[in-house]
């Protein structure tokens, strides 16, 4: 079996995160073109093509398996957010508040799409299930993220306006979305030559995100005052949370006495979570608030985790 490589995103990821702690700001505050113009503008595009390569064939073939898409949905917007909800009057008022946010963050978030359907495909899985649960995952956490984060941000933030949300959700990602669909058929050959080129803008866009959610942080201190026995945890914790919904998953697969393609699909799609849109919602919900980097922290941890580990499922399950 070949070694595990975390690919040039993954490190970059953390890099992001070392250079805000080294050099935060960097071109933060530029006028009029500063990095939070080149980011707004970067989303805009992340989620265009987003539409331009949702293939409705591939979705229309996935359909049919209602159980399936269920509890992956289910999974993913409804089981996930209450394992973390119960602890939240534990940590309520206290530092940890806004640790356990960053984790029901992770929670509240959409699937990956191409990464989940990769894996579904390398492992032998319902590959036309994956590509319908894996796209409608990301349009329906449009939805639901905010839904879920605007409980707790209300009383986190008093700036908080959820109208204001719901007016930036639809301009920087639905319209988009729903332009790039249009779109595809006029520019499917272009789409299909360039889909490499395509991922690619998105990871980098990404990686400023990261940049610019770190560096809100570093500037107003929020890290000062956490410890390493607090990060260490956190990192457990976000490591435990992925073999609970495994586990989650394969339960439902066999209750539900799923075939083998179904429930690698199931397992697949619905423990990953998405950090293009976690990158996405966390500029449109947390703005400038300073600890945005916080709340994006178990993302960052639970991503790469997922990616190395469901490869490795992936790749064994491939040989059997």
């Amino acid at each position: 079996m070949k070694k595990y490589r975390p690919d040039w995103f993954i490190s970059g990821l953390f890099l992001m995160l070392a250079a805000a702690w080294a050099k935060p700001g960097i071109a933060m505050d530029w006028d009029p073109v500063n990095l939070g113009l080149i980011i707004d503008i970067g989303i805009v595009l992340i989620f265009f093509f987003y539409g331009l390569k949702l293939d409705p064939a591939a979705l229309k073939a996935g359909m049919r398996n209602w159980q399936m898409h269920t509890a992956i949905h289910l999974t993913t917007f409804l089981v996930f957010p209450l394992l973390i909800l119960p602890f939240y009057p534990l940590v309520r008022g206290t530092d940890l508040e806004i640790f356990w946010m960053g984790l029901f963050f992770l929670a509240a978030l959409p699937s990956t799409v191409s990464s989940s359907v990769v894996m579904v495909s390398v492992a032998g899985g319902n590959i036309p299930g994956a590509i319908f649960n894996a796209s409608m995952s990301g349009i329906i956490g449009i939805v639901m993220t905010p839904f879920w984060m605007g409980l707790f941000l209300t009383n986190q933030n008093s700036g908080f306006n959820f109208s204001h949300v719901l007016l930036q959700l639809i301009v920087q990602i639905i319209l988009p979305v729903v332009a790039g669909l249009f779109l595809r058929r006029f520019v499917v050959r272009w789409t299909v030559r360039h889909l490499i080129q395509l991922a690619t803008f998105d990871k980098i866009i990404i990686l400023l995100i990261v940049y610019q959610s770190f560096s809100h942080s570093f500037r107003t201190n929020v890290f000062s005052e956490v410890n390493w026995l607090v990060l260490s945890g956190l990192f457990l914790v976000s490591i435990l949370l992925f073999f609970v919904i495994m586990g989650v998953t394969r339960f439902l697969a066999q209750r539900m006495h799923f075939s083998l393609p179904d429930r690698i699909t199931l397992q697949f799609v619905g423990s990953q979570k998405s950090l293009m849109h976690a990158s996405v919602f966390a500029g449109i919900l947390f703005g400038g608030i300073g600890g945005a980097g916080v709340w994006l922290l178990p993302v960052m941890i639970y991503h790469s985790f997922q990616l190395f580990f469901t490869s490795l499922i992936a790749r064994r399950q491939q040989n059997t």
